[in-house]
């Protein structure tokens, strides 16, 4: 197992930004791909970012190219997600997972956060 704790969320107007954080209690953190996932009420979840294990190989979802950021600290066993530029359509509870590659494929994925709540308001 690897517990995942998300954090960061929150309340915010279009154009702000926020960062999530997902810490993993696990000694072998820096073994694992992460990655981001999101479901908004009514819809299916969706890929957002994801990150390989030493952080050198990132992919994004096409509608946030350019304004969020997927990064990791393993170190501190910690996989961020920078949002800028937020929109309403963004709202959302957002997903932190690990597995062994960097896919967008929410299959792929063997540990899943609880998520936290991103409400972007117009």
């Amino acid at each position: 197992q690897v517990p995942l704790v998300e954090s960061g969320g929150g309340l915010v107007q279009a154009g702000d930004s926020l960062r999530l954080s997902c810490a993993a209690s696990t000694r072998t953190f820096a073994n694992f791909a992460m990655g981001w996932f999101r479901q908004a009420p009514g819809k299916e979840r969706e890929f957002v970012a994801a990150i390989n294990w030493r952080g050198g190989i990132t992919h994004y979802a096409d509608f946030v190219k350019g304004r969020f950021t997927i990064s990791r600290d393993n170190a501190k066993k910690t996989v961020y997600l920078q949002m800028n530029s937020l929109r309403p359509g963004d709202t959302a509870v957002y997903y932190c997972a690990a597995g062994p590659n960097p896919s967008s494929n929410g299959g792929a994925y063997d540990f899943w956060g609880q998520g936290t709540q991103v409400t972007v308001s117009s």
